[in-house]
């Protein structure tokens, strides 16, 4: 594994800045406040060639890999622009289909989704079965060589936004397979079909991009709408959702990043008592504490990505990188938060925001303890415990 970034590298972890020139922090806190998509900047890193890192550059793509996105991600979360519609879109749904879906998909639908025409979310939480994702009862039923898909997926980030949604359902009712993974399909679902329809799960959280519960009511798809092979959906599942944990894993220490800078900024000019407040070890060991936890799960978040573009076994890697880097993300905005006092808490500062959006990541979209479960059971060789 090499440590030293590739001037292509580099540049695409340098990107941030430069986008945040022209959509700055100030930019992304605008329209999270008002829950308002941030059109603009989208088609800005559209235009820059950013939507489709992991498609090949046959269908529009820069051909580039698990490492690339994450860099980029950590690179403009650095600069306080973390950017959910990247993992949803560009990461989970556009990379998915460039390696199993259709031709149909791959010359007509990633070129288009690569220059930002159209927009791609991901659905596969149900509100019944959670993360419990084998107990999923949104089915496809089979009519001749055609589907009918009904059901319910909530939690779907930028629905609103998308015009195509990659769907995780069932083509076999979980009571009717003799093993629990079997009978899964993957579909790409355009969201304006008769029988979709959606609506707003309201959420606290200030984020530009918005949830949705997406309904599914007898819709017609075709066998150009799979993607991958019909029932063998869960094998190649994983090429969706471990690449989430890593690429949410570097928005996490981008944004820890960006916290910890402004911590230290305000702490080497806050005077108090005849010296800066940095000076004190009260307010630099928790942020200098928080940075080594940052580092630490970049450096995992990397691996992870590392072994993801060279087809090693990555899981364990993933999400030991998604804990760790959750936890530095709330540790590291709450150092930065505590160094900043009441003025922390002011609009003004735009700091506080960053720590609701940290600590949905330890919850959301894989929780800290299913993480744990996974490195107790898969990793350190202790009893399933789930």
């Amino acid at each position: 594994m090499e440590f030293t970034l590739n001037d292509e590298q580099r540049q695409i972890y340098e990107y941030g800045g430069q986008l945040a020139q022209t959509y700055d922090n100030a930019y992304w806190l605008e329209h999270a406040r008002k829950h308002e998509f941030p059109h603009d900047m989208f088609k800005q890193v559209a235009d820059d060639g950013f939507l489709g890192i992991m498609v090949p550059e046959e269908y529009g793509g820069a051909g580039l890999g698990m490492t690339e996105m994450a860099l980029f991600m950590e690179g403009t979360a650095n600069h306080g622009i973390p950017l959910l519609m990247m993992v949803v879109g560009p990461t989970m749904s556009l990379a998915h289909i460039a390696s199993h879906g259709s031709e149909f998909h791959k010359k007509e639908l990633l070129p288009a989704a690569c220059r930002g025409d159209i927009q791609f979310c991901f659905a596969i939480t149900e509100p019944g079965a959670g993360s419990n994702t084998m107990k999923a009862t949104t089915l496809a039923k089979r009519r001749g060589n055609r589907f009918s898909l009904s059901g319910e997926k909530t939690f779907i980030t930028g629905a609103e936004v998308s015009d195509y949604c990659l769907v995780v359902a069932r083509t076999k009712p979980h009571t009717e397979v003799s093993r629990k993974t079997d009978g899964f399909t993957l579909f790409a679902v355009d969201l304006k079909k008769k029988g979709v329809d959606k609506q707003r799960v309201k959420i606290s959280i200030p984020l530009p991009e918005e949830q949705w519960t997406l309904f599914f009511d007898e819709v017609d798809l075709g066998p150009e709408d799979v993607v991958g092979e019909v029932d063998e959906g869960f094998s190649i599942l994983f090429d969706s959702l471990n690449p989430e944990r890593i690429i949410l894993a570097a928005l996490c220490c981008g944004i820890g990043r960006f916290a910890l800078n402004k911590g230290v900024a305000y702490a080497s000019e806050r005077n108090v008592f005849g010296q800066p407040i940095g000076a004190h070890q009260g307010v630099q060991h928790p942020m200098a504490k928080a940075h080594t936890a940052v580092e630490m799960a970049s450096l995992m978040t990397r691996r992870a990505a590392w072994e993801f573009d060279n087809k090693l076994p990555a899981g364990a890697s993933s999400n030991m990188a998604k804990y760790a880097a959750a936890e530095a993300g709330i540790e590291a905005v709450d150092a930065a938060l505590q160094a900043h006092g009441g003025s922390g808490f002011t609009e003004d500062t735009g700091l506080y925001e960053m720590y609701p959006l940290v600590r949905l990541l330890r919850t959301a979209p894989v929780n800290r303890e299913l993480c744990l479960s996974f490195i107790g059971e898969k990793v350190m060789g202790l009893p399933r415990s789930y």
